[in-house]
């Protein structure tokens, strides 16, 4: 039976690199593409998630759903406190953009590095990192780069520079036993990266596709 799964996107460049992971990993899914960039523009003004903007994107999520999800799979990393209410909310899986990811790095060492664009969703991710490693009783450590300007040339169209600009900071990670590129639209940057370092590099979509499948599989 095809699955339908919903992507829930808070910015259009996180589209292209979910999609390519689902070419790869999991083609036989059915994808319904629901994108409000609105989300990210009102996310980079506040420090922390608004109350506002947390029920702003729960009825996003309650909108996939309706539509006749069996799965939601959000691409955003800056909506954590949204997505975990939405996930208990709803009776269909609700996986964050980030979890499979995170898991995969802890499995890979302790001293993990995290390359970031958008520094509102830093906070939000290394408070779920942080809380993943006390569940799997790990007492990882993350040391997290934002780089500047990296997703504002991205969004104008300007993937090359975009890449490279990640891939120049990586070296500053190399003493880490892996690196995460942070979001889905950082994805893109993997193969600069690689050419920087020797240490492994993890990517959202892949890991977040594959257990998304794993979870309707089971």
């Amino acid at each position: 039976m095809t699955q339908r799964i919903a992507l829930l996107h808070a910015t259009p460049v996180a589209m292209a690199p979910v999609h390519r992971a689902f070419e790869q990993r999991w083609p036989e899914a059915l994808l319904v593409n629901l994108l409000d960039d609105s989300l990210t523009t009102d996310r980079a003004k506040e420090k922390a998630l608004s109350a506002s903007l947390c029920d702003r994107f729960v009825k996003f999520g309650h909108y996939a759903y309706a539509s006749g999800a069996s799965a939601i799979l959000v691409t955003c990393s800056a909506f954590g406190p949204a997505i975990e209410l939405l996930a208990e909310q709803l009776p269909v899986p609700v996986l964050k953009p980030n979890e499979a990811m995170f898991a995969e790095a802890l499995n890979a060492g302790k001293r993990i590095g995290m390359l970031a664009t958008f520094a509102p969703a830093v906070v939000t991710m290394e408070a779920e990192f942080a809380d993943y490693a006390r569940q799997q009783n790990s007492d990882a450590t993350l040391k997290t780069l934002v780089v500047e300007d990296a997703i504002d040339l991205l969004r104008r169209g300007n993937a090359h520079q975009h890449n490279q600009l990640v891939a120049d900071r990586a070296p500053e990670l190399a003493d880490c036993d892996v690196i995460m590129l942070a979001h889905f639209s950082t994805s893109g940057a993997l193969t600069a990266v690689q050419e920087k370092v020797s240490t492994p590099v993890l990517t959202a979509p892949h890991a977040a596709v594959q257990a998304l499948k794993q979870r309707i599989s089971g």
